[in-house]
């Protein structure tokens, strides 16, 4: 007879579409192991409106909503706000883990409420470094400090945790476990359709060279972001065989510029921010890709589409060395430069489409709750052989990292 296993009480922590992208994965997978695992699920509302299509979109069960989010707050609010609440959840929940994804404020906060209460934490997406304190602001600093406050460390690829293990961080306390973001593009292309107002947009653009640009980073406002959509505009100009289409972020430093220089052009499209499912089916039928947001370097490789990066360094060096991806820097000049070669011919565009995944091949949220059953010293509810019939891999279980001792957790 199976000794009955206490319940694992596991709070995640999200406040942003990309967190609830890549989190969602994780959600499900332990939905599916079910006891003793229990997922307390919190949202920060980091993104209030633009983040509700993604919960229900994912099904996503909320227990907590803190509406943080007021107009025209500071970092520092919102870190307050945010590190407050999660603190009283902290001390009525009192769980055994607490899992958060990525840089924000909220994972930030999530770390540091969880490390003050003395409680284990789990940090997704763990590793990434572009090296420079002020690229991506204030996201590379809010890594730093989460990794000195996060019990153990998703990886998502060997050079994450390489980054990690050079400052110091235990061995054991590290798992390689890919990108959930492969996880849920993949699901999303396997069991959504386009909605009718993408398919109109599609018709609309047939024939064409399709560029998809998406612009919206702190570092990119002002003078830089103007020079490259007037770079955009004039290369549309042009090629009478291109359309750009630009899903516009809302924040008035990227929309007041986008209307000045890029309205009023019959090729050139500005759309309203599109739900995740139409975001990806709009990214799969892309002939290039102008970005300067991190996960569209997770998205581009995974979808087999060409990417300049609208940045002068890169946290995600593997999508540069895969060669999916180029790197533009700061300088509209150099952007004109690499349209009009991209556009002149070669292999590139063609090449990308065979490039192997270096952020996993949709497996990762399985990996990330191995990983979890295993620092909690859960046994598993399914074989393998179970798991390999659900469509989930179970290859990670004979992984090196899965045989590596894992850490005792505090007491």
């Amino acid at each position: 007879m199976r000794r009955r296993q206490a319940e694992k009480k596991i709070c995640i922590v999200f406040g942003t579409r990309p967190e609830a992208i890549k989190l969602a994965p994780v959600i499900q997978q332990l939905e599916a192991w079910g006891k003793p695992f229990r997922a307390v699920i919190v949202n920060t509302g980091q993104h209030r409106e633009l983040l509700s299509p993604y919960v229900r979109l994912f099904g996503i069960p909320i227990h907590y909503d803190l509406q943080i989010m007021e107009p025209n707050q500071t970092l520092n609010t919102v870190c307050s706000r945010a590190l407050a609440s999660l603190d009283c959840i902290m001390a009525a929940e009192n769980p055994d883990l607490v899992l958060f994804q990525g840089d924000t404020t909220t994972a930030m906060a999530a770390a540091m409420a969880a490390f003050h209460r003395r409680i284990p934490s789990g940090h997704v997406e763990a590793g990434l470094r572009s090296g420079n304190p002020e690229s991506p602001y204030p996201e590379e600093m809010n890594r730093r400090l989460i990794t000195q406050m996060a019990t153990y460390h998703f990886a998502a690829t060997q050079g994450n945790r390489n980054n990690l293990l050079r400052e110091g961080i235990d061995s054991r306390k590290v798992f390689v476990t890919g990108n959930p973001v492969v996880d849920s593009l993949q699901k999303i292309l396997e069991e959504r359709k386009t909605s009718s107002s993408l398919e109109e947009l599609v018709q609309a653009t047939k024939g064409l060279k399709l560029l998809v640009l998406t612009t919206h980073r702190r570092e990119s406002f002002g003078e830089m972001m103007a020079g490259n959509l007037r770079a955009l505009r004039e290369f549309t100009d042009r090629h009478n065989d291109v359309a750009l289409v630009f899903p516009v972020h809302p924040n008035p430093h990227v929309s007041a510029v986008a209307s000045e220089i890029l309205s009023s052009h019959p090729r050139i499209h500005l759309i309203s921010p599109l739900g995740y499912d139409d975001f990806i089916h709009l990214l799969s039928h892309a002939w290039l890709i102008v970005s300067d947001s991190g996960g569209v370097q997770e998205e581009a490789p995974s979808l087999g589409k060409p990417l300049l990066i609208l940045r002068e360094n890169t946290e995600r060096p593997e999508a540069v060395e895969s060669g999916v991806a180029r790197l533009v820097g700061g300088n509209s000049e150099h952007l004109t430069l690499m349209l009009e070669e991209v556009y002149a011919g070669g292999t590139w565009t063609e090449d990308v489409k065979r490039v192997e995944n270096p952020f996993g091949r949709g497996d990762s949220g399985f990996r990330i709750v191995q990983a979890i059953a295993r620092a909690l010293h859960v046994s598993a509810e399914k074989s393998p052989r179970e798991s390999e019939a659900a469509g989930i891999d179970s290859r990670f279980l004979a992984s090196e990292e899965a045989r590596e001792p894992a850490p005792a957790l505090p007491a």
